[in-house]
């Protein structure tokens, strides 16, 4: 019996290595083409302003057909459109890393971001599925923790492969760890099991074209700003068809979104929190480059170990808290991290032109250890809270959170802070002002007290929410 259980013990331990070693893969793939963005620019002749698309196609596609894949996943099997989901990608990879010219390079990296789509919309449907709820929360933070290694391995490894070799090699590496990840998926992955539901294709149709153009239109906006008339008919375009796909969503049977899963108030109010937390982390991470930079003037090595940082915390961490929040409960880690999180916020917020390396990694570190707190237990809570039949679309509503949270967060960051600059130097600006340090604290010291803000938020929801719980058990 002890054999058994052991040997049980053992595949699920594997299954789970396959499905964070592809999640580690997506994510080290983000962050690894960043740092090469200008030596591919200046080796196929593309100016900057047009080879940040080589990182935009990735993500658009992604955040465009999460749904659809998580709802496939719970027609077909999750692990089926997790396995095609692999071999779409390690393909892909293969033919970005051939490429010569930008067009084709583009349209690879779209077919590799339907590939991680594919399996980013099921990883936490199948650990759901595999992990009983005292469990869920370590195998869960382990998934946080390869997502923050991803982050955190990428740019040293694309600056050292540019190094040394070509920079198609960025992508072939993908191809022998997607090759091996597919051959243990077929043993170890869980055997799928068809329905007689049916895909709604409209429904899919609808939600993609809202999402890529409201998230072209936001990136764009970035350039040319909100003001101008093309990026406010795309984005009055991409509501209508998103409230289009809101209002077919409701007449349908057998619906690509589930909308009777919201009436849950705690799935979401954990979604609601998700997105707060991911808003306020995306919008720090884009504004401490040009802090350590331009103001601190820190050398761009330093400023790359310096944002390190926060992915090593949540790397050792988040296995921890998750398993501590099996124990003590994941809503009070959730509020614990939430408040952490807003005491780094805070901390941020005072910092100055003038302030020491060791008072920013503090306060960096602060709010890294609240993210690590945070992300496991919650989406504990949020993979909880759903229906085992909808696993697979509820995962690929949290991926999407996820990434709608770190767009909107990028946009919402910017927005406001060359609006505070602004402000402060009292004509429009657009650019870090060389000579007025002070202008950017400024801007930036007001944005972090907004983010406090929007954690504090976050905290009093999640606060709310374990009051309910505790009322509830004690009836």
């Amino acid at each position: 019996m002890q054999e058994q259980a052991l040997i049980r013990r053992n595949r699920t331990g594997i299954t789970l290595f396959v499905i964070v070693a592809m999640t580690f893969m997506a994510t080290l793939d983000s962050s690894i083409v960043n740092v090469v963005l200008p030596t591919m620019a200046e080796k196929m002749n593309v100016p900057l302003s047009s080879i940040e698309w080589v990182v935009a196609s990735y993500s658009i596609i992604i955040c465009s057909t999460l749904l659809f894949f998580g709802r496939l996943g719970d027609i077909i099997g999750k692990s089926n459109v997790f396995q095609w989901g692999t071999v779409l990608f390690t393909l892909a990879s293969l033919l970005c890393g051939l490429c010569q010219s930008f067009t084709s390079l583009i349209i690879c990296r779209f077919i590799q971001g339907i590939g991680a789509s594919a399996y980013m919309a099921n990883n936490q449907g199948i650990i759901t599925s595999l992990f009983s709820k005292e469990g869920r929360g370590k195998a869960l933070g382990i998934l946080v923790a390869s997502v923050a290694l991803g982050t955190m391995i990428g740019p040293p490894a694309g600056g050292f492969i540019v190094s040394v070799l070509n920079w198609n090699f960025i992508f072939w590496i993908n191809v022998p760890i997607g090759i091996a990840v597919f051959l243990m998926g077929l043993n170890y992955l869980p055997k799928s099991t068809r329905t007689n539901e049916q895909m709604d294709k409209m429904g899919a149709t609808l939600q993609f074209g809202g999402t890529v153009l409201l998230f072209v239109a936001l990136i764009e906006a970035q350039k040319i700003g909100f003001t101008n008339p093309y990026i406010l008919m795309t984005i009055l375009l991409s509501l209508l068809l998103i409230a289009w796909f809101i209002r077919f969503e409701k007449k349908q049977s057998q619906p690509l979104l589930e909308l009777t899963i919201f009436i849950n108030m705690h799935f979401s109010l954990n979604l609601i929190c998700a997105l707060t937390s991911f808003i306020c982390i995306a919008a720090s991470i884009i504004l401490l480059p040009f802090y350590l930079q331009d103001t601190l003037k820190l050398t761009s090595a330093q400023t790359g170990l310096f944002m390190m940082i926060s992915p090593f915390i949540l790397a050792i961490l988040s296995p921890l808290s998750g398993t501590l929040s099996d124990k003590i409960g994941s809503e009070i880690m959730s509020l614990i991290g939430l408040l952490f999180m807003g005491s780094g916020f805070f901390l941020m917020s005072r910092l100055y032109e003038h302030s020491s390396f060791v008072s920013c990694a503090l306060s960096v570190s602060i709010m890294a250890v609240g993210q690590a707190l945070f992300q496991p237990a919650n989406n504990s809570l949020i993979m909880s809270a759903s229906p085992r039949d909808k696993l697979g679309i509820v995962g690929s509503i949290s991926s999407l959170v996820r990434n709608l949270g770190q767009i909107v967060g990028i946009t919402l960051s910017t927005t406001l802070l060359y609006g505070f600059m602004s402000w402060k130097i009292r004509y429009p600006v657009s650019d870090y002002v060389k000579g007025r340090d002070d202008v950017f604290v400024y801007g930036m010291n007001h944005v972090y007290f907004i983010l406090l803000a929007i954690c504090c938020l976050g905290a009093s929801l999640t606060a709310a929410r374990l009051y309910h719980v505790k009322a509830t058990s004690k009836r």
